[in-house]
């Protein structure tokens, strides 16, 4: 069976104008990518699991546009409308399947972003080369496990008509345009979306929620003392100024205890609020009482 590949409904006579962008967008993404994949190949310096991470999801991405575009500018170009269905089949898994891809490396690299910032000086262990490589096998197994039932499925239904109102081979558009039995087709390509799309969303706000979590506690923990001491510094001060000019009730021997406590206070309170918060003294203060 050959199907029909409609383009843009409603837009036929625009295809050639559509193209336009449709092929720079897909030369940007050949050289953009091919050259950081370049990049990260030839240079040693780029071999570390973070940079790994990115050439797979480079790589997913440059399968998914070849997977596209070349028989969408045929569409644009030539009319080339036709096209077999094992080709089709082909082309939705390629393109289906690279997306659950890239959703998946999308969470393993929020993953190293959290080691990365919450877990520093462990990070080479947690994340090894190794287990980047497990991480980029499991996101494989993830898109055909999950895609690979799709065209195989779709190739035993009955299809009423073969013009398909897309620019691809898109599974659900593929699935409405069977005669019957398509409702478990439906609630299948459902499930896959809401897994997909659902359960990644929700593991990469979480991570996201984990490292905002850690980098508030890190960014308080470090500058609560600072804080504090520019608040204990700054506030008297902006105080004396505001009742000098204004404040005519408040008596001469406020403005002159404000105006001590401007200059001592921060004098008195600076070793203690570092010598507490500072670890590095903090531990050579005890060591040296031990002593």
């Amino acid at each position: 069976m050959t199907f029909t590949l409609m383009g843009t409904p409603g837009l036929e006579s625009q295809h050639l104008w559509l193209s336009v962008p449709f092929c720079s967008m897909f030369l940007a993404i050949l050289i953009g990518n091919g050259s950081i994949l370049f990049l990260l190949a030839t240079e040693p310096t780029l071999h570390s699991q973070m940079y790994l991470l990115l050439a797979l999801l480079m790589v997913a991405d440059l399968i998914s546009t070849l997977a596209v575009v070349p028989k969408l500018l045929c569409l644009f170009w030539f009319n080339n409308q036709d096209i077999a269905a094992n080709a089709c089949f082909t082309q939705m898994f390629f393109i289906h399947g690279s997306s659950v891809v890239r959703s998946a490396l999308l969470v393993f690299m929020v993953f190293d972003y959290f080691v990365a910032i919450c877990e520093p000086l462990r990070y080479n262990i947690i994340l090894s080369h190794s287990l980047v490589g497990r991480l980029g096998l499991l996101a494989l197994a993830k898109g055909v496990i999950l895609i690979l039932p799709m065209p195989l499925l779709l190739q035993r239904l009955t299809f009423c008509h073969a013009a398909i109102p897309h620019t691809y081979c898109d599974h659900m558009a593929m699935v409405k345009m069977a005669c019957n039995h398509n409702r478990p087709h439906l609630i299948y390509g459902f499930f896959v979306i809401l897994l997909v799309v659902g359960l990644d969303l929700l593991l990469i706000g979480f991570s996201y929620a984990l490292i905002l979590q850690a980098v508030v506690h890190l960014t308080l923990n470090t500058c609560s003392a600072h804080l504090f001491f520019i608040l204990i510094t700054y506030m008297p001060a902006l105080f004396s100024s505001i009742t000098h000019p204004i404040g005519h009730d408040i008596s001469p021997h406020t403005h002159i205890l404000l105006a001590n406590l401007y200059l001592l206070l921060p004098s008195m309170l600076n070793p203690i609020i570092y010598g507490i918060k500072m670890k590095e003294i903090r531990v050579k203060c005890l060591c040296r009482g031990i002593a």
